[in-house]
């Protein structure tokens, strides 16, 4: 498969034309012998981007731009996969068991499929078992985080760039073979310039603590039962991480600690290695180190890390004049409803006690308007049997 496909033009899908979607197309399209398609979900993708005369704009950090031609933009899940090799979803949780519906019938039947998310958290390795049953030649994959950091998307026209990942961490299903592995890595290597490391088993990235304890953990201390800004709206719009309240650091080292021992009964469990799953606090440490002006606890790390600094919470204006939480955002519908649940299940189906997960996790739902019982039905009853 490797020397298959080293002297011939690469198909590559691009699935989710948001931020990461766009800025990828962007990146692969200036390599060799890359063939790049863009898949979106709406008709206005293509009709923008026949509009502003099929280029696609990347700003870099160094005021460079990048201008692209992609092979196809559209809508249209048959045009883009039939001649797929490498898949690669970018849409938020909720929306990948539709994607996946949508895309498995048009892939390629007669040749290796390498379809994986980025980020590939949240069970995306179970989710897209099941969703492609009837395509067992996909080699299912998922990337730890974003390679890039993109912002201000204008879609079908073009997109930032901020940070780059020094080093990119993947993982396949544990079904994945060998010989699968070794191929997928070396078409990651074809289309990432960042090395790309293979990470022992899938649950290193399901289980990096992330998203879905940072954003419920601070939502609590704001705005939870024993919060300021409880049961009333903000004032005005805060930061995530400038303004997070000591009481949000507190829950969220405490889901940390939990999430850790979730790590070491899977390894009892299971037998495996979960050794880059760290302490979130150290994650942080180690990804933007002079950045944080101070180390010393959580709160000041959150508080003084630079690269964290003005990020807005998820806020829409109130009858009253006040601010208050866009539950339709994807920290809710993605971070909580697929994320923190799948937390939850795992706990339940290893019989470890997760207080504080399930306690935030509760509150986030009901403020939602959500039942906690309505979580992600992608969970392998038979995984630790």
């Amino acid at each position: 498969m490797t020397e298959a496909l080293s002297g011939q033009p690469l198909n590559v899908v691009i699935c989710g034309a948001g931020k990461t979607g766009h800025l990828a197309t962007v990146l692969f399209t200036q390599l060799p012998d890359v063939r790049v398609t863009l898949l979106g979900s709406h008709p206005r993708l293509p009709e923008a981007y026949q509009q502003h005369g099929k280029r696609l704009h990347a700003l870099l950090p160094d005021g460079e731009t990048l201008t692209a031609t992609p092979d196809c933009v559209t809508c249209d899940p048959a045009e883009a996969c039939r001649d797929a090799d490498v898949v690669i979803i970018t849409v938020p949780a909720n929306f990948r068991a539709d994607l996946l519906a949508r895309i498995a019938p048009h892939l390629p039947a007669n040749k290796p499929v390498y379809v994986g998310a980025i980020p590939g958290f949240c069970g995306f390795d179970w989710l897209a078992e099941r969703e492609l049953a009837a395509r067992p030649n996909a080699v299912i994959w998922g990337m730890k985080d974003v390679a890039h950091i993109a912002f201000d998307l204008l879609p079908g026209q073009s997109i930032k760039m901020g940070g780059e990942k020094a080093t990119l961490y993947v993982a396949t299903h544990r079904r994945e073979t060998a010989a699968s592995q070794q191929a997928l890595m070396v078409l990651l290597q074809r289309l990432y310039s960042a090395p790309v490391v293979l990470l022992p088993d899938y649950l290193e990235i399901t289980l990096t603590p992330g998203n879905p304890i940072m954003h419920s953990a601070v939502i609590y201390g704001l705005i939870g039962p024993y919060g300021q800004w409880h049961a009333r709206p903000l004032s005005q719009p805060l930061c995530w991480w400038n303004d997070c309240p000591e009481l949000g650091a507190y829950y969220l080292e405490r889901m940390d600690e939990e999430n850790q021992r979730l790590c070491a009964a899977l390894e009892v469990r299971l037998g495996v290695q979960l050794d880059s799953v760290l302490p979130l606090k150290q994650e942080i440490i180690d990804a933007y180190g002079e950045q944080i002006a101070d180390a010393h606890t959580m709160l000041s790390v959150l508080r003084t890390n630079q690269a964290y600094h003005g990020i807005g919470l998820p806020l829409r204006k109130d009858g009253a004049g006040g601010y208050v939480f866009d539950t339709q955002h994807r920290v809710f519908q993605e971070d909580i409803a697929y994320g923190l649940s799948l937390l939850v299940t795992i706990a339940e189906n290893l019989a470890v006690s997760v207080p504080y997960i399930e306690e935030v996790y509760r509150w986030c739902s009901d403020y939602m308007g959500t039942s906690t019982q309505d979580r992600p039905d992608y969970f392998p009853l038979q995984w630790l049997k």
